[in-house]
């Protein structure tokens, strides 16, 4: 199976004078714990990713494409390869746009990179002791307020038959099915064991997955309603410059394309952004259809949907395809 996904992601490529460079892997497994206190788990579970980077020969253009799956006969390559071949040969003619603050539409891929980091804010501990987003100036924290548009809902639920995980944390915690915001109000923090019991708290096992509710649009219907923007395939290297805002700095790559009268009008010269998630998620003009897909340095199975967003703030340009 492996050799036919590699055939079918190198054949169309080279027939295309393309460059494919991407990873498979399918794990068949079972986890199992336990302590002399008497906690117990076993769970079998299957998993795959697969990625794929295409280059044109001359290095100038870049598609790319991810897919996360439990089933592997969900996963359709012959479909997906030729969304980063398409990528590749659009991206290869591209042009500079000045940084700034644009409406930007950002693949699944290229928002999860954003949501992901800023859930390990999450943590009871640090906004209790004033070293986060959620933490209230003058002590307490954010919890119940509304911090997000009212579009936003995101929850934790480890049985999702699309985005199922295992039954329980790192630390052996059962998780369970809860929201981490509704409407836009922020309604859950993570308690460790040790501050749990340092606060009369009940300890819950970190969220393994996180669903992130949506529209019934595709990105390329995103796209046709869109007067001017750019779309972002994906976000990279993504790092914190300012805990107390979740204030990031990062990098498009793998095809950015500038968007005019409903349509892709041409490739632009990838950016370097700094935008925060917090101020992201405020922002929002329009949500599409979720899809499952795992994260860059993401410990989250999602489902996360396209999103239309204004005012996403471009730093400078990157000369990195």
């Amino acid at each position: 199976m492996r050799a036919r996904v590699a055939a079918a992601s190198i054949g169309p490529c080279k027939d295309n004078k393309l460059i494919a460079a991407g990873f498979l892997q399918d794990d068949q497994t079972f986890y199992a714990f336990a302590n002399s206190k008497g906690n117990f788990g076993y769970q079998r579970a299957t998993n795959l990713d697969y990625t794929c980077t295409v280059r044109t020969e001359d290095g100038r253009g870049s598609g790319w494409v991810a897919r996360n799956a439990a089933d592997v006969g969900k996963f359709k390559v012959e479909d997906d390869i030729q969304t980063a071949i398409q990528k590749a040969r659009d991206s290869a003619e591209a042009k500079a746009l000045e940084p700034g603050k644009y409406t930007v539409i950002l693949e699944p891929a290229a928002a999860a990179g954003l949501i992901n980091f800023m859930m390990f804010f999450f943590d009871a501990r640090q906004a209790d002791e004033g070293r986060s987003f959620l933490s209230k100036k003058g002590g307490g924290t954010k919890l119940g307020e509304q911090v997000y548009d009212p579009r936003v809902n995101i929850e934790a639920d480890p049985w999702h038959p699309e985005v199922a995980v295992m039954p329980w944390d790192g630390s052996g915690l059962p998780r369970e099915k809860h929201p981490i915001i509704k409407d836009g109000k922020v309604e859950y923090l993570q308690y460790s064991r040790f501050w749990a019991k340092e606060k009369g708290k009940r300890a819950v096992g970190q969220p393994g997955n996180l669903i992130m509710s949506g529209g019934t649009k595709s990105t390329a219907e995103l796209v046709k309603g869109t007067q001017k923007g750019i779309l972002v395939t994906r976000t990279w290297y993504i790092r914190l410059v300012d805990p107390q805002t979740v204030l990031l700095t990062g990098l498009t790559r793998d095809g950015t394309f500038y968007i005019e009268n409903g349509e892709i009008k041409h490739p632009v010269k990838n950016f370097r952004f700094n935008e925060s998630p917090v101020i992201m998620l405020n922002n929002i003009e329009e949500l599409g259809k979720p899809i499952r897909l795992s994260g860059d340095e993401s410990p989250f199975t999602m489902l996360i949907p396209p999103m239309k967003l204004r005012d996403f703030t471009f730093s400078s340009l990157s000369d990195a395809v």
